[in-house]
């Protein structure tokens, strides 16, 4: 059984920084690639970053390219996402998944593409 765990969220204010944690067991983690989701309140969960099985290729959505910036530690079974320049609009609940394969392949940012998820970790950016 797949386990998800995400941790990290807390209330920031505009510009400061955050690092989200999530950890994963029940499976052989580095086996897959490692996505990081978001759903803002009233609207779907969708994909914004995406790290290789080995960490060398990552992928991100134009919204927060730049600022935020997703590794991993399969020692561990932990992927993180450091987010820095928060902005208001980055308020949402935070999630990661483990894709279907080593690699972030297309639509990688597909909520459709994933099968297991955590409860979430709630990040709050306040104006």
């Amino acid at each position: 059984q797949v386990q998800v765990v995400e941790s990290g969220g807390n209330l920031v204010q505009t510009g400061g920084s955050l690092r989200l944690s999530c950890t994963v067991s029940g499976l052989t983690f580095g086996d897959y690639a490692m996505a990081w989701f978001r759903q803002r309140p009233g609207q779907e969960r969708s994909g914004i970053a995406c790290i290789s099985w080995i960490g060398i290729d990552t992928s991100y959505v134009e919204s927060v390219e730049g600022r935020f910036t997703i590794s991993r530690d399969n020692a561990k079974n932990t992927v993180y996402l450091q987010m820095d320049r928060l902005k208001p609009g980055d308020t949402a609940m935070y999630y990661c998944a483990p894709g279907a394969s080593a690699y972030c392949s297309g639509a990688w940012y597909w909520e459709s593409k994933y099968n297991n998820w955590g409860q979430g970790t709630q990040v709050t950016v306040s104006s």
